[in-house]
């Protein structure tokens, strides 16, 4: 049964799953319906909401993103599955697999976000999560309720780190605002580097 991870708690992969060399983290969401009188004239709408991996390097360094505009990392490694641009349907709305074996020595962390690309806050988003899994059995290792709403745009979800057993999962949960991934990058770095 997969834990359900708290903000600034860590999941050691390498224990939880022996010989891990693939993951994929996914997210999802839903748009929060209008209650009150002006409800059923104003609807739901649609939130675009963007899954992205900042990759840092050993110096806290950010030396690459993937995102909807650059699907798969410099390395190959690193593959985004595209841009959901509504939150609709059950599951997984956007994605990222990773082969962690294959990663260069030199990106040691990887920080996942999410933003509004189109502005809305994250008051009229509901049942957002993120989910790692084992990409090669679909297995569900971790789950974060991103349950945070309010007037932000953006929010560092986790990052997997590198340590010398293998690798970590941790749970951040950090609010910020911003429409990409670059908008974020500092807030990404500065998750890595507040745990150190």
């Amino acid at each position: 049964m997969a834990i359900t991870l708290a903000k600034k708690q860590t999941l050691s992969l390498s224990k939880e799953s022996l010989g891990l060399c693939n993951v994929r983290l996914g997210l999802g969401w839903d748009v929060a319906k209008p209650t009150g009188f002006f409800s059923k004239l104003t609807g739901g709408g649609e939130i675009d909401l963007d899954a992205s991996c900042i990759v840092v390097d050993s110096n806290n360094n950010p030396v690459d993103i993937i995102w909807f505009r650059q699907l798969k990392s410099k390395c190959g490694n690193i593959q985004h599955s595209g841009d959901n641009r509504t939150g609709e349907g059950d599951g997984d709305d956007e994605s990222i697999a990773v082969n962690l074996n294959a990663l260069p020595a030199n990106m040691t962390s990887l920080v996942f976000t999410v933003s509004s690309f189109t502005g809305q806050d994250f008051s009229k988003i509901k049942n957002a999560y993120c989910r790692i899994v084992n990409a090669d059995n679909n297995k569900e290792l971790a789950r974060i309720n991103l349950s945070d709403q309010g007037s932000h745009t953006g929010l560092i979800m986790a990052y997997l780190k590198r340590d010398g057993a293998g690798w970590n999962f941790t749970a951040v949960g950090d609010v910020c605002n911003g429409r990409t991934a670059q908008d974020l990058s500092s807030e990404a770095v500065g998750a890595i580097t507040a745990a150190i």
